[in-house]
């Protein structure tokens, strides 16, 4: 689990890809000393596993479903990456859980100053679309953000000077592809609502349901 608070911005030093693996290494500032092998890192809002590091690196596979649903695939060595090691019990949730599971690939539509703000329009599958609210969050590329406004193809976020300077989004150009995760709740909610009932109270679920219980 995650919060979606970069950590480091990364190098992609090397992949090597044959026929059944794809491994990426990443040349990182977090402290070496405090990485372990087995553990998760979000790369690019993707959960992956450390299987090697060493001083100023480490390594994950990447399976071929990881590789069909996130943007992970089109990395380049020199390419920038967004990095976060995962949750801590004890840490400030400053974003918002993230799961490290992409959802699916979107597309920078849009990108222009906005006062100090950058804001950025992002085309979304309509299959995806009913998961995002405005001043929901959203997560892109592993960064929490708060969803700006929708728009007719997807939506909007307005990005800060501070984000913008301490992950990829200030390389990413209208036309590139961003990972999206949307929020967990959403799921969630869509899972138990097309369940239609409630296990533990024996009750309809409906939105009656979660506004009596505290939900809505």
């Amino acid at each position: 689990m995650f919060t979606g608070l970069i950590e480091d911005l990364g190098k992609v030093r090397e992949i090597v890809q044959t026929a059944d693996s794809y491994r990426l290494t990443v040349v990182t500032g977090l402290p070496s000393a405090e990485l372990s092998l087995g553990e998760s890192i979000a790369v690019n809002g993707v959960c992956l596993t450390v299987v090697q590091f060493g001083s100023g690196y480490f390594s994950a596979d990447v399976s071929p479903e990881t590789l069909k649903r996130s943007s992970l695939a089109g990395l380049k060595a020199g390419g920038r990456v967004n990095l976060e090691r995962a949750l801590r019990l004890s840490d400030r949730l400053g974003g918002h859980l993230v799961s490290g599971h992409v959802d699916t690939v979107a597309t920078l539509i849009g990108r222009r100053q906005q006062g100090n703000a950058v804001r950025l329009d992002v085309a979304l599958d309509e299959a995806f679309r009913c998961y995002v609210a405005a001043k929901g969050s959203i997560c892109i590329d592993g960064i929490s953000l708060t969803v700006n406004e929708l728009i007719p193809d997807g939506f909007s976020v307005m990005i800060i000077p501070h984000t913008l300077a301490e992950t990829t989004l200030q390389f990413c150009q209208a036309g590139a592809l961003v990972n999206i995760e949307t929020d967990l709740i959403s799921k969630y909610l869509e899972r138990l609502l097309a369940k239609g009932s409630s296990v533990a109270a024996n009750e309809p679920l409906s939105l009656e349901f979660l506004a009596k219980h505290g939900f809505l």
